[in-house]
């Protein structure tokens, strides 16, 4: 079963969200990917992604994902933050970060944090797939 990455960013982030999805294109194309409404739309348009899009965050895109955090359907949550700026969902954003944490899901909020998840992740896949064709020559 194709793991599942959200990915969200804050208006002021979209750039280094397009600049990360590019840079780590060929690892995010091997999971199921979906995202806020915004985000997706611009990371399939501009990265070429297959993404499945979700309302926006304020429209309650964050509370979607959070509620697929807690039915284990993410590996991991991409949220690049915008420290800097309001958001009139916090109270969405601070219950998605929770659920990630009460949950046990990798969350980045920031690039470097995202490099590391994605890093993780892709050499987690390449080890299950060595270990699987060891047990399949055996």
């Amino acid at each position: 079963m194709q793991q599942t990455i959200a990915l969200i960013a804050h208006d002021g982030k979209k750039a280094d969200m397009v600049a990360f999805a590019t840079y780590n294109r060929d690892h995010l194309r091997n999971y199921h990917l979906i995202a806020t409404a915004s985000t997706g739309k611009l990371l399939s348009a501009k990265v070429g992604l297959d993404v499945t899009c979700l309302a926006s965050g304020p429209y309650g895109g964050d509370a979607q994902i959070g509620a697929r955090v807690v039915d284990g359907d993410v590996s991991a949550v991409i949220f690049l933050v915008d420290p800097l700026d309001k958001h009139p969902h916090d109270p969405d954003i601070q219950s998605l970060m929770r659920l990630c944490n009460v949950h046990d899901v990798p969350l980045a909020t920031n690039v470097a944090t995202a490099d590391c998840i994605i890093s993780a992740v892709a050499m987690r896949n390449q080890s299950d797939s060595v270990i699987s064709e060891g047990q399949s020559q055996s």
